[in-house]
This record gives structure tokens, C-alpha cells and sequence, in this order.
């Protein structure tokens, strides 16, 4: 397998931008999975004229909130954005402690339910089941991270033949060390290697590409410099991007004055085209 390791550190000057219009809304919402009562939706944008039989390329993602509460809205400008430039792009609703009591293992199983529900429906959704990609931000980013990496930790009575493993990763400061020294451990012991994307790092582990501010006060740059690294060590490919003074959550859409959503989003167009998962082209500017 190619070994890629690749660290970047981005400062970036400010421009100023207007944020203030009508943000995106998906092009339907469709239940993925049921729990009980609970009925959790994934929120699709489908790309103009999309047909069933066109095969392409999927993104699911999964919202951060520290697996207590957040929303999936917070990834659609990401997901509008795919969308236009050719990919079926998903934010996937999963259960939270706030809403539902849950801890963040059953975070990872709706995680593994969402993207074997994208393999399973594939054809239906016109997607391409050897191409979907898993993204989050924070706890959305463990989630995503753990679908690729934990072995464990399936919805009982799921079909284990189906693989919840995504063929890349795209991660915004997400929460992948779950050990002792790494967040949420008090939630997680002495569980901690079940659910730490960090600790399960393998060869099948797939290509991943990370974004991360160096004033972040929840996730180290050592821990994502160690994450590269194990990664890098097994021979998979690990894409880091620094940005120079930003804190936790400084990707969104609409912080500050836009320069690092759109940086960032730029920088994920890059590593999906270079997977074939995006057309190779030049993308629009993000929104």
C-alpha cells in the first residue's frame, strides 16, 4: 500500500465576507435505522439530475456535540457543496445523551448502522458502494473515525457481512484518542480500546485526511501528530493540516470570517479528487 504522510501548517489573514444568507437545505430525508421508537433519518443532497443509475460517490457525515447533543445541520453547507460538484452527500442523525440517554458507544453503533445502510441501499440511492467516505467534526469525527477502525461495537442483529467501513475519512478535529490521556476517557473506561480510533489503527484502516488548530484545547497536536504516524506506520495514507492559532470548532461554516471554512473545504475537494471520489476538475469556490 503507498505510504503518504503528509503535515501542513496553514496561517491564513482575514477577508471579509458576508454569511448572512439562506443556508442549504437537503433534498429529502429518509430513516436509516429504527430503535424502539426512535427513528434516526439521514439527510440527503442529492446532485442536480442525480439518477439511480449514475453510481457515484458517497459522503455520509456525522455532527459533533461530544456525543451529547448537536445537530446534523451543522455539516449541510459541506454536504450543498459535495453535492454540486457531483457526489450524493448525507448528514447522518445518531442518538446523543441529551435527547436519547446514550453513551458514545451507541454513538458508534448508529455510526456503523448509517454506513451500512449507504452500502446496502446502494443501488437504490445510485451510489457507488466501493466509494463512500465517512466525515465529522469533534464527536462526529470520533464517530466517523470509529466506523473505519473499531472492530466492535455493531447494532445487535445487523447484518455483519455488510462492512460499516468507509473507503476514506475526511476529519475536523475529531475526538480519536479515547485513552487515558485523551478525551472522554472518564465516559469510556475501562472500555477505552473499544472505541479509540486511535488504539485499532490497521492496515485496512482507510486513507484519511485531518484538520486541526493548533490553539485546539480538546485535541493535542501531539495526538494528531500521533495519529499520522500510526497510521503512516501501517502504510496507510494520513493527510494533516494545521491551522496556525485556531481553536476547537474553527471549520464551520459561518466562524469568523469564512477564510477557514473555505481553506478547509478546498483542501477536502483536493484529497477526494485525488481518490477519484470528485471529478477531476476544478471545483467552484465553497459557498
Amino acid at each position: 500500500m503507498l505510504r503518504v504522510c503528509v503535515l501542513l501548517a496553514v496561517s491564513l489573514s482575514a477577508a471579509s465576507v458576508c454569511w448572512a444568507q439562506k443556508p442549504p437545505q437537503p433534498t429529502r430525508k429518509q430513516t436509516y435505522k429504527t430503535i424502539g421508537t426512535v427513528q434516526l433519518q439521514m439527510h440527503i443532497f442529492e446532485p442536480k439530475g442525480h439518477r439511480v443509475a449514475d453510481r457515484r460517490s458517497a459522503i455520509v457525515f456525522f455532527f459533533g456535540g461530544g456525543w451529547v447533543g448537536g445537530r446534523p445541520s451543522q455539516f449541510y453547507p459541506h454536504a450543498a457543496h459535495l453535492a454540486e460538484h457531483g457526489m450524493l452527500a448525507m448528514c447522518a442523525e445518531y442518538r446523543v445523551r441529551k435527547t436519547h440517554g446514550t453513551t458514545p458507544f451507541e454513538c458508534v453503533q448508529d455510526g456503523k448502522s448509517a454506513i451500512r445502510w449507504v452500502r446496502k441501499h446502494a443501488a437504490q440511492l445510485g451510489v457507488d458502494a466501493d466509494r463512500i467516505a465517512a466525515g465529522g467534526g469533534s464527536a462526529g469525527g470520533h464517530v466517523a473515525a470509529a466506523t473505519a477502525t473499531v472492530p466492535g461495537l455493531d447494532q445487535p442483529g445487523e447484518d455483519r457481512g455488510m462492512s460499516p467501513r468507509p473507503g476514506a475519512l475526511v476529519l475536523f478535529n475529531p475526538v480519536y484518542d479515547n485513552g487515558p490521556d485523551g478525551y472522554g476517557y472518564d465516559r469510556v473506561k475501562p472500555r477505552y480500546r473499544e472505541i479509540s480510533p486511535l488504539h485499532n489503527i490497521d492496515e485496512k484502516t482507510p486513507p484519511a485526511i485531518v484538520f486541526l488548530g493548533t490553539r485546539d484545547k480538546l485535541i493535542p497536536v501531539s495526538t494528531a501528530k500521533e495519529f499520522q504516524a500510526r497510521m503512516c506506520g501501517v502504510g496507510v495514507r494520513s493527510e494533516l493540516i494545521l491551522f496556525a492559532d485556531q481553536p476547537h470548532g474553527f471549520f464551520n461554516f459561518g466562524r469568523g470570517d469564512g477564510s477557514h471554512y473555505r481553506k478547509t473545504v478546498a483542501a477536502m475537494d483536493g484529497f477526494l479528487r485525488s481518490l477519484k471520489y470528485l471529478p477531476p476538475v476544478a471545483a467552484k469556490p465553497p459557498r
